[in-house]
């Protein structure tokens, strides 16, 4: 199950390369699509949106998340293997990435990576956590951002009655939502935009409350102390377990939790019931996904040469990541190309894209120990320039 330099876990490498290839299909479907209506659409278009939005939107955005867990979890167990202080150089790494984010959120707009530096920081407060208490915190986690709203729900709902509450709720929305501002222009007010939506995001508390991203850290990092990675055939049954978690929380977001019968409760009350809570959620088919891959490889090794372009793809997630979200903004922008295409289209182009990053990324690797992003980083980090050429 190992391979590459530095004893990599090949499983891992194949895991980021096929969220690679998730996150890309899922941003090609939201900057590129076509706003027609059904009827006018070719037979099978439809379902190209559902496969998106049911099967692969938030799980890839969750196996990302996940892998980020087990990566902390990884440089952890090698920097104290080799008794290095953990804090000084996790904190660079941190810093590190918090620069990469800044500047893919200002010029691209894509916002992900500054979830992961914030919620980095508290991963290395928790990281020596007895199982039983990490798993606590995991849950919630994934329920923090309903407490404060089902608690204002409930308590207008005690005061005002279900429909005092709902008149409440209503002139709230209306009192705290903005205006949606107007499309810059220019490039220049592009980013200005952005400094100012930073600004605004970052100065309400809720940015702060942890989440499914946050969830999805801990579990990863559990999920490496316990060694479902390195050992995984010896912990079949947890995997099943997460797997059937997953599948159940998925199936019952989409195809329970909307019929659930909240007429009884004010409007906001009920829509805290109908999202699970944020314990029930679509995003834990990650879970499905991540574990049948584990075990296709654990019980029939041959797939991680199969796999093999995936993984080195997946090598070089960081800098993949961060290309893909160039050209996907450049291409689909109105201040640059402005694409809209139909959904076999933009398929089509998210399957090129990935095709072009494993055949760059193999290119690369074959002549370079890094990718270039992951080079500056690790450079970042450990205060030395890693030998780059092979």
């Amino acid at each position: 199950m190992h391979s590459g330099p530095a004893d990599r876990i090949a499983t891992l490498d194949i895991l980021r390369g096929f969220a690679l290839f998730g996150m890309i299909f899922i941003h090609f479907h939201q900057f590129f699509r076509l706003s027609t209506p059904e009827a006018g659409r070719p037979p099978g278009e439809a379902w190209i949106g559902h496969i998106a939005w049911i099967g692969i939107e938030e799980k890839a955005w969750a196996t990302f998340a996940f892998l980020f867990g087990v990566g902390f979890a990884v440089l952890m167990r090698r920097a104290e293997k080799r008794g290095q202080p953990v804090v000084a150089f996790y904190l660079r790494r941190l810093a590190a990435l918090a620069l990469i984010a800044l500047l893919l959120d200002l010029f691209t707009g894509f916002t992900v990576l500054l979830d992961y530096v914030i919620w980095g920081l508290p991963l290395l407060l928790i990281r020596k956590w007895p199982t039983a208490l990490l798993l606590a915190v995991a849950v919630i986690s994934a329920g923090a951002w309903t407490i404060e709203p089902l608690g204002a729900g409930l308590h207008r709902w005690a005061v005002l009655g279900r429909e005092g509450a709902d008149r409440a709720m209503a002139a709230r929305v209306r009192t705290v939502r903005p205006p949606p501002p107007a499309p810059p222009n220019n490039y220049r007010a592009f980013v200005v935009s952005r400094v100012r939506l930073l600004q605004f995001r970052y100065s309400n508390w809720r940015a702060f409350l942890p989440g499914s991203t946050f969830t999805l850290f801990v579990l990863g990092l559990l999920a490496l102390r316990r060694g479902i990675f390195d050992h995984p055939r010896e912990h079949l049954r947890v995997i099943v377990a997460f797997m059937t978690i997953g599948l159940v929380s998925w199936a019952v977001v989409w195809w329970g939790l909307p019929h659930l019968p909240v007429g009884f409760a004010p409007q906001g009350v009920g829509l805290m019931m109908k999202t699970g809570l944020g314990v029930v959620s679509e995003q834990w088919l990650a879970f499905t996904y991540i574990g049948a891959l584990v075990l296709l490889l654990a019980y029939r090794p041959q797939w991680t040469q199969r796999f093999a372009l995936v993984g080195i793809a997946g090598r070089m997630a960081l800098t993949n990541y961060v290309l893909q979200c160039v050209v996907i903004f450049a291409l689909s922008s109105h201040l640059v190309f402005a694409l809209h295409l139909r959904p076999y289209y933009y398929t089509l182009g998210a399957i090129v894209l990935f095709g072009v990053s494993m055949i760059l990324s193999q290119v690369w690797l074959t002549r370079f120990r890094y990718g270039p992003l992951e080079w500056l980083w690790r450079s970042a980090t450990y205060l030395r320039v890693p030998e780059l050429r092979r």
